[in-house]
């Protein structure tokens, strides 16, 4: 299974980047995963293989560069960590690898959201978008050890 998590801007506290990269390592024993820092939600819908990427890239897009965006978002579906381990459980049976983004200070266009193919909620609380991602990351790898019956998820 291939995962890439998304964010739009740069990564102001070290303390968040810290616990960024902590997370990703622990992910890396369960998929292959990936961290994408983006300058704009056009760099987003490129990767999600959208409109944008016609526009701006010069090759010609194919299934392989393609990605099933999920976004996260307040108005999405809400997740308990076991659904999401079961989420991830049926995504990996599909070949095409997950893109999770978390928008910038003013959430996501019309184009994103009709472009994913799923939005899901870290719940009815605002985070700033660095702590989102954060709390995103670690329910991965929750998701990932509910799914390997770690007792990671049973000791918290």
């Amino acid at each position: 299974m291939k995962i890439k998590v998304a964010w739009i801007g740069k990564t102001k506290e070290s303390a968040i980047q810290s616990l960024t990269d902590e997370y990703l390592k622990r992910i890396s024993h369960y998929a292959a995963v990936e961290a994408l820092p983006l300058k704009d939600e056009a760099q987003l819908l490129s990767l999600a293989g959208g409109p944008a990427h016609k526009k701006t890239s010069t090759s010609r897009s194919t299934t392989k560069d393609r990605h099933k965006l999920v976004l996260l978002d307040s108005q999405g579906k809400q997740l308990s960590s076991e659904d999401l381990a079961q989420f991830l459980e049926r995504e990996r049976l599909n070949a095409v690898p997950l893109l999770f983004a978390i928008g910038g200070s003013d959430g996501f266009s019309e184009e994103a959201r009709h472009l994913a193919t799923s939005t899901i909620s870290l719940g009815k609380m605002t985070f700033p978008h660095e702590l989102a991602r954060v709390v995103l990351l670690e329910q991965l790898y929750r998701a990932f050890t509910i799914l390997s019956k770690h007792p990671y998820h049973l000791g918290h």
